[in-house]
């Protein structure tokens, strides 16, 4: 690289193209520009070597009237190649025809490489550049830059992308919490991931499977296959992914093509209502869904599948409300898991706080806790610091979900308290202001693989409880009406014909644990007080909550008197002395 670039952030220098485009582009527009740009350059520099190599194998092979494609790939040692006698620095050497030369070249570039281009709509982008004589000096800049794996590798690459599109998302007001994940976060999530697999996956040759239906860049997918690689270079992770946001989709899929990949197995779409990897089943699943989106727009697709599918579909628990689709990403998830009996399926994904708790017995989210509970797929859970995502400030959980959980787990779920496991930043980016540090990632994998409750400061940080324990009935308990004089009235007519009317001015909710009988509650709690109540049973009903904060709180009794005096006098000397200077 060169030394300018050495000294300076990466993405700073790419980023200072802006100051060309200003002017004749708005500021929330520069990412359509920088963006491609960039991924050309990044396929250009990764060509290089092997182009000339390229360009007389496919002279041989079309004299010999010979598919030159294969052979070219193979030359090239990439799933994609270019067959164009231009690069990006030879186009520097003809001012006048840039436009039709950088056309000429881009089409000269294998079909997966030009569809990540026509997910940029990178023509019009040419177009207009050209019509602001713009176009020379932004394909200059970018000639200037060695992108090359060899100078900038596959992980500072995507930490590239991933600044570029957080700051484009920032001027333009978008959320950037959509597209991206802190790489910490996403370091922790993989360790999670794969803790329970690591005899299996140091086999030589091993092949495994992983997928994220909110790829965003691929970030995610990146940090583990670079997790595996380091674990068992002889082990290959085919990954797989679905996203929304078109630059974010062409990116993922240039990185994807780099790294060998498939990149049929990286889609573009609303993963809630087109499923592009419908009936697919993979090993491992990584996600982070937008945080409290609401679902209204793909809300018609969503509650077809359920009404007509029901658990043959993805979301046969229940549905959420609309305010909040993290849940219906958590249960697309649970649909991709391999059955157990054909080695099962392990997943993390990030959810905010809502999902522990939004809504009582009955509703869709408990109906999914219910679910999710009972099946016994919930092995632990994970809350991070706040201040952790460069978009929200609020309290984030790993979910960590498993049908295939070792027998110590079974019917267990760990909740972990990491709140205070992080450091500051030096450099605020967004909201982020907080990361975890290799250490705090080592010390929550560890009481994570521990598998123990464990206490810090006298104050819980790891507890196990049984699936059960998340469990509520609900029941409705019902007293007589009376009339003036105090005489219970009967129904004269229907099902409850001679047995009390209930007065709905007196009925009441109660929640009962599941592991309490609801006949020695009522009888202990409420026939004592109310001889004459009853409960309605056929309004009981089961719920599920992930009480978080409650199970962690740790009461700390007030300061004396006497010390908040104290305090108070120290104070009020100190004010007095500085008033009297």
């Amino acid at each position: 690289m060169r030394e300018d670039l050495a000294e300076n952030n990466l993405s700073a220098f790419i980023w200072s193209v802006a100051d060309l485009l200003r002017g004749d582009y708005k500021q929330s527009d520069y990412g359509q520009v920088i963006l491609p740009f960039t991924v050309l350059r990044r396929l250009d520099c990764v060509l290089e070597q092997t182009k000339n190599a390229v360009l007389e194998e496919k002279k041989i092979r079309e004299s010999q009237g010979l598919d030159p494609e294969p052979f070219l790939l193979r030359k090239a040692a990439q799933m994609f190649c270019n067959t164009s006698l231009l690069d990006m620095k030879k186009l520097m050497g003809d001012q006048d025809n840039i436009g039709e030369n950088l056309r000429s070249y881009i089409q000269a570039f294998t079909p997966a490489v030009r569809e990540i281009f026509e997910s940029f709509e990178f023509y019009q982008q040419i177009d207009r550049l050209e019509k602001a004589n713009l176009l020379y000096l932004i394909t200059e800049k970018f000639a200037q830059i060695d992108l090359h794996p060899n100078t900038v590798d596959n992980s500072q690459m995507g930490l590239v992308f991933e600044e570029l599109i957080r700051k484009f998302a920032e001027i333009s007001n978008e959320t950037a919490g959509e597209h991206f994940t802190p790489r910490e976060v996403i370091r922790l999530m993989v360790n999670l991931l794969f803790i329970e697999d690591d005899d299996a996956l140091t086999k030589p040759g091993i092949v495994r499977s992983i997928y994220d239906p909110a790829a965003g860049t691929g970030g995610m997918l990146s940090v583990a296959d670079e997790h595996l690689n380091d674990l068992n270079p002889t082990a290959r992770l085919v990954m797989s992914g679905q996203e929304l946001n078109p630059e974010s989709y062409a990116i993922c899929k240039a990185d994807m093509l780099i790294k060998g990949q498939d990149i049929n197995n990286i889609c573009f779409g609303n993963t809630l209502s087109d499923d592009q990897s419908e009936d697919k089943k993979y090993d491992y699943m990584l996600s982070n869904p937008p945080f409290g989106v609401e679902w209204k727009k793909v809300q018609k697709e969503v509650k077809a599948e359920h009404q007509k599918l029901g658990f043959s579909g993805r979301f046969g628990p229940g549905l959420p409300r609309v305010s909040d689709g993290s849940l219906l990403f958590l249960m697309h998830l649970i649909s991709k898991m391999r059955p157990a009996i054909e080695g099962g399926s392990r997943f993390a994904i990030v959810l905010n706080g809502s999902p522990l708790f939004t809504g009582g017995a009955g509703s869709g989210e408990s109906e999914i806790r219910k679910y999710v509970l009972e099946n016994d797929l919930v092995e632990a859970i994970i809350q991070l610091p706040t201040d952790m995502f460069y978009n929200t400030g609020i309290s984030t959980y790993i979910w960590v979900l498993s049908n295939k959980k070792p027998k110590a787990r079974k019917e267990k779920v760990q909740l972990i308290n990491a709140s205070n496991f992080y450091r500051k930043m030096h450099k605020l980016l967004g909201n982020k202001r907080n990361e975890l540090s290799q250490k705090h990632i080592e010390e929550i994998t560890k009481l994570y693989g521990d598998f123990e409750t464990v206490y810090q400061d006298k104050e819980p940080i790891s507890k196990i409880l049984h699936t059960k324990d998340f469990g509520y009935q609900t029941i409705i308990v019902e007293q007589p009406l009376r009339d003036e004089e105090g005489n219970i009235l009967k129904s004269k007519s229907g099902k409850n014909k001679g047995n009390p009317q209930p007065d709905t001015n007196l009925r009441t909710t109660e929640e009962i644990p599941l592991s309490e009988s609801i006949e020695n509650y009522f009888s202990h709690e409420i026939v004592p007080h109310l001889p004459d109540a009853w409960i309605d049973v056929e309004k009981t009903k089961i719920g599920y909550e992930i009480p978080f904060a409650r199970l962690f709180f740790v009461y700390k009794p007030p300061r004396s008197l006497d010390h908040i005096n104290s305090d108070l006098d120290q104070l009020t000397e100190k004010i007095i002395k500085n008033l009297s200077k």
